[in-house]
């Protein structure tokens, strides 16, 4: 059964006008699933009966069912697991910022675009627990939908102007699942769709050089974020696998052509591990690779993760670190560190349940 969200919105006016139905149902479809937030297709009392059960005999209204909810102490995040209908299970974030220093408060829902991951960094619980498949857009975008609703609270008028941003920075690496991934940032920003602005968006990648390019040329007011993690191939090699098939060089090549098409200028993600990358010779090479480009770097001290061989780095040598970089003229800011009694960190959720049921492959029901 297909979902409604792994259409376009032009794609559910020609499926309306094709049973003969009147322009102004698909916009009232739409209205309900993207600005209304409706959980299932009885809430959509406006449509008629009829059409409702015909909608619902060919479309589901969501492909994911929460398997767990965790919130953190502080209550600014919280961590869910969704079930597909294939069995398979899938993780997103919703990150609170509260209002501070004269910026708005923002609410980012951090969302996934694969079950599992290819790229095999060994500092990932994605990565350790292989790739699976990609999701569709309809999966991608239904994450968003869920926890804008789960912000706003069912059946809510603009219930999804709440939700400020949407990072796609979950299981997965977007731009291997290219074609969705840009459905997905279309349906959040189209005016039929969930209405979000492109620049509330980011998409984050390991380094896949040439749809780094198509991303420019096809969404190009859409942010992005590079795993960079390593400022030389030999390591950047054993942390970032991809970067054997797309090295450094190439990879800051394309990021400088995307922002010279696009006028955005990238976020460099750098995961701190202990004595691996956090030193002063890595601090200098990092500043030696960047040198003449707009760029910001993300320092994000790593969540512990039981299979890896990497650990944290301390406090102290993450803050040195950081010091050496400003010294270095490198823009750079330390992320806050989020929800670390909750499995918050990218596949460990999902791991953590994998281990602990054997598998979470079980058949589920549409939705609708």
């Amino acid at each position: 059964m297909r979902l409604i969200t792994d259409l376009q919105p032009e794609q559910v006016e020609e499926v309306l006008r094709s049973w003969d139905e009147p322009a102004y149902r698909a916009r009232q479809l739409l209205h309900g699933v993207y600005q209304r937030l409706a959980a299932s297709l009885d809430e959509m009392t406006g449509l008629p009966q009829g059409l409702r059960a015909r909608l619902s005999a060919e479309f589901a209204l969501s492909g994911l069912t929460l398997e767990t909810r965790r919130d953190s102490s502080d209550g600014l995040t919280a961590k869910y697991l969704f079930r597909l209908c294939d069995g398979n299970s899938i993780e997103s974030v919703l990150m609170r910022y509260p209002s501070r220093g004269g910026s708005g408060a923002r609410t980012t829902a951090c969302i996934s675009t694969q079950v599992g991951c290819a790229i095999g960094c060994p500092f990932c619980a994605t990565g350790a627990s292989g790739f699976v498949r990609n999701l569709s857009t309809g999966e991608i975008v239904g994450q968003a939908l869920a926890l804008a609703r789960d912000v706003e609270g069912p059946a809510s008028p603009r219930a999804a102007s709440r939700l400020t941003n949407v990072v796609f920075m979950g299981m997965g690496e977007p731009l291997a699942n290219y074609d969705a991934t840009l459905g997905a940032v279309r349906l959040l920003t189209h005016r039929q769709g969930f209405g979000m602005g492109a620049r509330r968006l980011t998409v984050s990648t390991a380094g896949m050089a040439p749809q780094i390019i198509r991303l420019a040329n096809n969404a190009p007011q859409v942010n992005l974020s590079i795993s960079l993690h390593a400022a030389n191939d030999r390591l950047r090699d054993r942390l970032v696998p991809l970067n054997r098939r797309y090295p450094l060089a190439r990879l800051i090549e394309a990021c400088r052509e995307h922002q010279a098409k696009t006028g955005r200028r990238p976020t460099l993600e750098y995961v701190l591990l202990e004595r691996a990358n956090d030193g002063r010779e890595d601090a200098e090479a990092l500043a030696r690779l960047l040198a003449g480009m707009d760029a910001h770097v993300n320092l994000i001290r790593a969540y512990p993760v039981a299979e890896s061989p990497y650990a944290p780095s301390s406090r102290e040598r993450a803050l040195a670190f950081q010091r050496l970089l400003r010294r270095l003229r490198v823009k750079n800011t330390m992320r806050v560190e989020r929800g670390g009694d909750i499995e918050a960190g990218c596949g460990q959720l999902r791991a953590g349940a994998l281990k602990r049921s054997g598998d979470l492959r079980r058949g589920c029901a549409p939705q609708g």
